[in-house]
């Protein structure tokens, strides 16, 4: 009879998470302060999961998966949000501009 070693399980339902106190409560890989938005940003740019998880170094390749299949599972809100964000930042970046000019 061959003895196995089963290696550790890992429970995908905990891979993305949340935290209002964290990165504004965007959903994020678990243990980490990356986005799911950080990661679909990269994705949306052509880059292959593997690419993402050899640019953000400390991510493994379960890791991007389980954001992406976030994303894909939750698309519409994930766009509305990231959507709202980048409107966010815009208008953040017109503010400081005008303040520039003005002084």
């Amino acid at each position: 009879m061959i003895d196995t070693v089963k290696a550790p399980q890992v429970d995908i339902g905990k891979l993305i998470v949340s935290s209002p106190r964290i990165r504004r409560g965007r959903p994020r890989i678990a243990g980490t302060g990356v986005t799911v938005h950080r990661v679909v940003g990269w994705y949306k740019l052509g880059l292959t999961p593997e690419e993402i998880s050899d640019r953000i170094g400390h991510l493994n390749l379960a890791q991007v998966h389980a954001a992406l299949a976030y994303y894909h599972a939750n698309r519409e809100q994930v766009e509305l949000d990231m959507a709202a964000e980048e409107a966010d930042d815009d208008e953040t970046e017109r503010a400081f501009l005008a303040r520039r000019l003005a002084a």
